[in-house]
């Protein structure tokens, strides 16, 4: 029932920051739309803690501000290197290990090396993640686990 809550308010507010639009019948509108929303979801049985992870939530804002700084931090090292003339790029193929241990978790966790420039996240397995960086340096900053162990997981064993 949580979820259902949380789900009804979270879209109603993203429906009204998106419409901006404040007026009754408008708002009327967005709340039976919702509702239409939520129960056609919860008709589904789609509403779980992976589909609407509010437990998550205090350490998926604390992550999307450090994902936030590392995304700026690594746009600038992919902008110099290409500024820069000679060998200043060296591809490397890492296979990393996964300490997340629900799929939500692993899912952010690849999900965020792809977002950071110079990184992709190639093959995700139960295990292990592999990684294609375009320099040494960036390889050796993702082997060194910071990023993995600031994902936010829910601790519980994926099936």
């Amino acid at each position: 029932m949580t979820h259902i809550i949380s789900l009804t308010i979270t879209l109603f507010l993203l429906w009204l920051g998106l419409s901006g639009h404040f007026e009754p019948l408008l708002i009327l509108i967005g709340v039976a739309s919702t509702l239409l929303v939520v129960f056609l979801a919860t008709r589904m049985e789609v509403i779980d803690h992976e589909s609407h992870p509010i437990h998550l939530t205090v350490r998926l804002l604390s992550f999307w501000g450090y994902l936030a700084r590392e995304i700026v931090l690594a746009n600038i090292d992919v902008i110099k290197r290409i500024l820069t003339p000679g060998k200043s790029i060296s591809p490397q193929m890492i296979t990393l290990p996964l300490p997340q241990k629900s799929d939500l978790g692993r899912v952010i966790y690849a999900n965020a090396i792809t977002l950071t420039p110079g990184t992709v996240s190639v093959q995700l397995d139960r295990d292990t993640i592999t990684v294609h960086a375009l320099a040494k340096e960036t390889a050796d900053a993702l082997a060194t686990g910071e990023m993995a162990r600031k994902v936010p997981d829910d601790g519980t064993a994926a099936g």
